[in-house]
């Protein structure tokens, strides 16, 4: 009898004791459920700050697809000086963050001492190649095609008989920012693209030695201006935000860079050549998130659509814009070669 009672009250706590373990495992996640590691991306900017309408606000604007899309966490950081690039990468490495984007050329050398200092951090740098660290993405763009493409257009405009405002002095406008590769590829292709349709074109180019200095910008324009250029294109980050209103000012054309600028003056601005930093700062996080990052360059071209230029507003003749898709379609094709190599005399 006695057996028979100790083995119902086994039977009983050996049920209990199962029914327990099923509702324990019921209540603890599984590691599936548990909630996504997060992914932090620091992005430090040149001097021209994230309001320069150009590189920083575009490579920004791939950050900020990526926290709408991916759910990475974001940090930025604006850099005032040319001294703060390497303090500010620097945080976003000791603060653990898993990719760190470094915007534009003049970063460099701060990117190849601070990757070097921190090889479990990703970093990514856009207009500079760094190809012996293994943790670092070089971003690089021919930007010298898009440059050619909006020179064929300028050259092209140059000729059309009656266009509005001041056109048919057939003399162009160049405004650089810092004499350094990013720059004069745009510049090299532009020439290139210009004297390719119109070999009796005028060519003024000047440096502002800045990024980030607007009203000199508008001092370079109006000096090119007063001497015969209707059409000016600067390649001068927030510093070109002058030579734009330069030429709205004075009633002429501008044709924007890096981003469509056309906003900033819808009737001046007849066009943009187009560098796809917010696509190229987009795809890398994606790559450094899933696993696929790639160090060394990562190039971007006409045939990666990393490069191109805006639709032109409706005072450029449909014969103009035809041309130059033409033309994009030869360079596509490998039948027009396109060099970032400056012509003789600039």
């Amino acid at each position: 009898m006695k057996k028979s009672r100790f083995l119902s009250s086994l039977v009983v706590v050996l049920t209990l004791a199962v029914a327990l373990v099923g509702c324990a495992n019921t209540t603890t996640p599984k590691p599936a459920e548990s909630a996504k590691k997060e992914f932090k991306v620091g992005l430090v900017t040149d001097v021209g700050g994230l309001n320069d309408h150009s590189f920083n606000y575009l490579a920004n604007k791939g950050l900020e697809k990526a926290v709408s899309e991916l759910g990475v966490t974001k940090g930025v950081v604006e850099s005032k000086q040319m001294t703060d690039y390497e303090t500010n990468l620097t945080r976003f490495a000791q603060d653990k963050y898993n990719l760190v984007i470094a915007v534009g050329f003049l970063m460099q050398d701060a990117v190849e001492k601070v990757s070097k200092d921190y090889p479990d951090t990703k970093f990514m740098i856009i207009d500079s190649s760094v190809t012996d660290r293994p943790n670092v993405a070089s971003a690089m763009f021919k930007t010298e095609q898009c440059g050619y493409l909006v020179g064929v257009l300028a050259g092209l405009m140059e000729k059309e008989p009656g266009i509005p405002n001041a056109l048919g002095k057939n003399t162009v406008g160049l405004v650089g920012g810092m004499k350094i590769p990013p720059v004069d590829d745009y510049i090299a292709g532009f020439i290139q693209g210009a004297k390719s349709v119109n070999p009796d074109i005028h060519v003024n180019l000047n440096y502002t030695n800045k990024f980030d200095d607007p009203a000199l910008g508008k001092q370079t324009a109006l000096s090119q201006i007063a001497g015969g250029a209707d059409i000016v294109f600067p390649v001068a980050g927030g510093t070109g935000t002058g030579v734009i209103d330069a030429a709205k000012e004075k009633n002429i054309y501008a044709i924007g860079v890096d981003a469509d600028q056309n906003y900033m003056a819808p009737d001046t601005v007849i066009t943009s050549a187009l560098k796809g930093m917010d696509v190229a700062t987009y795809d890398i996080i994606k790559n450094a998130m899933d696993g696929s990052f790639k160090s060394g360059d990562v190039l971007f071209d006409l045939s990666n659509n990393g490069v191109g230029f805006a639709s032109p507003i409706k005072v450029v003749p449909k014969d103009v814009v035809d041309k130059v898709n033409d033309v994009a379609t030869q360079i596509k094709a490998g039948k027009i070669t396109v060099t970032n190599k400056m012509p003789a005399g600039f």
